[in-house]
């Protein structure tokens, strides 16, 4: 398959490092697109659920691909959010063709996208990070339950699910636009930028909202554990759209667990290298 040309793909929350993450989805849609740019707003790696016993295969291929695309021109933007703060401190960083920046601004055809992950507009973190923190561990709980009921139920023909995408959509409001959204539309339109794009919520979305004075184009590239979704910019216009990966395998990412040879040979060198210090 070809890959798709594209001026600008964003992506966010990624969470590498968790159980939640859906790297083998992430590799296939970064294999088929061919941008000029690719952003990738906040929360990719997950610091705050990050163990150095969990970073598997699938995980690692997405760090693979995105040093491939380096290699091969395509300007990659880091912009830090609240899972990977970590970060922030290293701000205009640059190693070659990737920067880490806490916002970025682009100017395309003669319009201006102002892109950050969002989470200063959250006053949980702000106020309670202790209880945002107590969320994600709550969500990586769902998620291992989320990966054991798919196993149960795949022997009998049922179709993978994410347990809590479905949670989330009966408790969210699809009406009018949220205080987040309101915030930071109003920020972008005192900046007079035509379009505003943001993550963190995992909820994605595409709408237009009317400011004092003008029109804001708001989009909320959503997520990567749950929605597989991303802006992208071609011929003039962003776009929302929803990457189809219809394997049942990429639900819930597995950790390669090693044979009991591959865990001696393992055991093996790690004593011998202390025996040497």
């Amino acid at each position: 398959m070809k890959a798709r040309k594209l001026q600008v793909s964003v992506i966010s929350d990624l969470h590498l490092a968790t159980r939640a993450c859906k790297a083998k989805s992430i590799v296939k849609y970064l294999k088929s697109i061919n941008p000029g740019t690719l952003v990738l707003n906040g929360d990719i790696i997950d610091s705050w659920r990050f163990s150095r016993n969990y970073f598997p295969k699938p995980h690692l291929k997405v760090v693979r691909q995105l040093i491939k695309m380096l290699e091969k021109g395509v300007q990659i933007y880091y912009i830090t959010g609240n899972h990977d703060e970590f970060l922030r401190k290293f701000n205009q960083t640059e190693i070659g063709k990737l920067k880490v920046v806490n916002q970025l601004i682009l100017e395309l055809d003669g319009k201006k996208t102002w892109i950050f992950h969002g989470d200063l507009f959250d006053h949980i973190i702000h106020k309670a990070k202790w209880l945002a923190k107590i969320g994600a561990a709550a969500y990586g709980l769902i998620t291992v339950i989320n990966a054991g009921l798919n196993l149960l139920l795949k022997p009998f023909g049922v179709k993978g699910f994410i347990l809590y995408k479905r949670l989330k959509k009966k408790s969210s409001n699809e009406g009018r636009p949220t205080t987040f959204e309101k915030a930071i539309a109003a920020a972008a339109a005192a900046q007079n930028y035509e379009t505003v794009i943001c993550g963190h919520t995992h909820v994605p979305k595409d709408k237009i909202l009317m400011m004092p004075g003008k029109p804001v184009h708001y989009l909320n590239c959503g997520d990567w554990v749950e929605h597989y979704t991303a802006a992208e910019y071609q011929n003039g216009k962003w776009e929302l759209i929803y990457f189809e990966d219809n394997d049942e395998d990429t639900l819930a990412d597995e950790p390669d667990i090693p044979d009991q040879k591959q865990v001696y040979q393992s055991l093996f060198k790690e004593l011998a290298v202390a025996n040497l210090l």
